[in-house]
Order: C-alpha cells, then structure tokens, then sequence
C-alpha cells in the first residue's frame, strides 16, 4: 500500500520561489523512482523533475537550473525546490512514486492529491 501526502503549493511572485514536500506512507513496497509531475489548465500532465533510489535525478528542460530535486530516505519523504518561477510555472503538482518490477516484471505508479501553485506576476 502507498499513500503520498503534498505540502507546500501557494501563490508565490514570479522570480520567487517554494518548496514542495511529499511524504509517502509505504508499506511493504520497494520503490525505484520518486518524482514530480504537474498539470496546468487545458493541459496533459507533465513530468517535472524525478530522483531514483539510487540518488541520480531528471529534469524536464523547462525547469533545468531552477528547480532541484532531494530526498530524506529516513523520513520518506522528497522535495522540489522552485526558484526563480515564472508564470507558466502556474499547474498543479503531483509527487509520484514508481515502483520496482515485480516477479511478473510489472511496476505500478501512485500519486500524490496534488497540490497548487499559482505564480503571478
């Protein structure tokens, strides 16, 4: 069983910045990857930033350079710092779990309940 927790989202200035958190209750589950993903308005959801177990992350290049991507194993939890928002940062924010494959090679995704953020200008 997973269950991820956001925290952090509001309405920030552009050229400000936030820090989301998640916190993942898990339970008997091994997870190979941990991320974030947003949703604007009108659009699909779109990956943002992701760090595996392992430590090595990914970003998507519109967000490369202004937001960084952490984890705290001990707490289970991970972060996305945003610096430097612009506007068309504005979506919500959804952390994500991937986790390993299992004996018949499957893996299985679960989300956060999203979070917002707005940036004005």
């Amino acid at each position: 069983q997973v269950d991820l927790v956001e925290s952090g989202g509001g309405l920030v200035q552009g050229g400000g910045s936030l820090r989301l958190s998640c916190r993942a209750k898990i339970e008997s589950i091994k997870i190979n990857t941990y991320g974030w993903y947003r949703q604007a308005p009108g659009s699909q959801r779109e990956f943002v930033a992701g760090i595996s177990n392992t430590g090595d992350t990914d970003y998507a290049d519109s967000v490369k350079g202004r937001f960084t991507i952490s984890r705290d194993s001990a707490q289970n939890m991970w972060y996305l710092q945003m610096n430097s928002l612009k506007l068309e940062d504005t979506a919500v924010y959804y952390c994500h779990v991937r986790t390993d494959q299992d004996s018949w090679f499957r893996s299985f995704d679960y989300w956060g309940q999203g979070t917002q953020v707005t940036v004005s200008s």
